[in-house]
């Protein structure tokens, strides 16, 4: 088995590396959001979730 000082740098090295990936996987999560949110407006979902959340809110606060 070769010595950890010859291998574990090189891991290391692309571990850390990045190629870019990052903005299209940026990208690509704000058009699913976008999408959530367009479909949920669609569907005129907005008032019922709204009314789930405070619900939910209350019932945890005891209110």
């Amino acid at each position: 088995m070769p010595k950890p000082t010859t291998w574990l740098p090189t891991l290391l090295h692309k571990l850390r590396r990045d190629d870019g990936a990052g903005f299209v996987e940026y990208a690509g999560l704000l058009i699913i959001i976008a999408g959530i949110f367009l479909a949920i407006d669609a569907l005129g979902l907005d008032g019922q979730i709204s009314g789930a959340v405070g619900r939910a809110v209350s019932n945890v606060l005891g209110g």
